[in-house]
């Protein structure tokens, strides 16, 4: 068996849980860590895990609010306790959405969460190892028409940044950076969010790009682009567009 470790954050439902399927499906990796933050949703991280196993692959679920300092380094402690390395690191989890946040969560979400959980799992990465980042059209072509996403868009466009920026040093321990870009994803607890909050949002993209992308299809490219032979020039940022560019 593949003794590789995946860790995939926000990963007990959408697309982080269907790239977990899909590593376990794909091979190459023995273990996959499923990453969630709410305690009270632990069952549905604790179903995807039962789906990964099912695929001949070991499951592991770590819980942890990445916002959160000591959590992240709680369970990067626990991650090298038990398994002593992790091979694929693929950044799902985001936000900024939510009702009731601070202004400043997407920011502490999408932007300096993710660069601390890098920093904190580098010691852990072996010469080879992947990271993706899943990321938006809208974020990273930088489109901000809509006034409703436009914070989340700025905050991961930030985040992006910070990580394309350290790829120098990341080609230096021999692990490769990815970034991940999606058209608004039809399926999508955000896509819906977004058409409530403008209606025929969805209707008018439809009719303007002809199809959107699904989770199933942009699960397979982020598993796709975590696959080692897949490999970037040392320092390059290996980018990959799911869905229609034309904003």
């Amino acid at each position: 068996m593949a003794q590789g470790v995946a860790l995939i954050t926000g990963a007990s439902r959408g697309v982080g849980a269907e790239v977990a399927r899909r590593l376990a499906r794909r091979g190459g990796v023995g273990t996959v860590v499923i990453n969630h933050r709410d305690e009270r949703k632990s069952w549905m991280a604790r179903a995807v895990a039962a789906e990964v196993e099912a695929a001949g692959c070991r499951a592991d679920v770590l819980r942890a609010d990445l916002t959160e300092p000591d959590e992240t380094k709680a369970m990067v402690s626990a991650l090298g306790s038990e398994h002593g390395r992790v091979d694929r690191l693929v950044l799902n989890a985001s936000g900024g959405l939510e009702h009731g946040v601070d202004d400043d969560y997407p920011m502490l979400i999408n932007f300096r969460a993710q660069v601390r959980l890098v920093d904190m799992l580098l010691p852990l990465m072996p010469r080879g190892g992947r990271i993706a980042f899943v990321t938006s059209h809208w974020a990273h072509l930088e489109r901000y028409e809509s006034p409703v996403y436009a914070r989340v868009a700025r905050s991961k466009r930030a985040g992006e940044t910070a990580l394309r920026e350290r790829a120098p040093e990341l080609a230096e321990r021999g692990v490769t950076l990815s970034v991940v870009s999606g058209d608004v994803i039809a399926d999508s607890i955000i896509a819906h969010m977004l058409d409530r909050l403008n209606p025929g949002w969805i209707r008018a993209r439809l009719d303007r790009v002809g199809a959107l992308p699904d989770t199933r299809a942009f699960a397979e490219s982020i598993a796709e682009a975590t696959d080692p032979v897949r490999s970037a020039a040392p320092g390059e940022v290996h980018t990959v567009y799911v869905g229609s560019t034309d904003m």
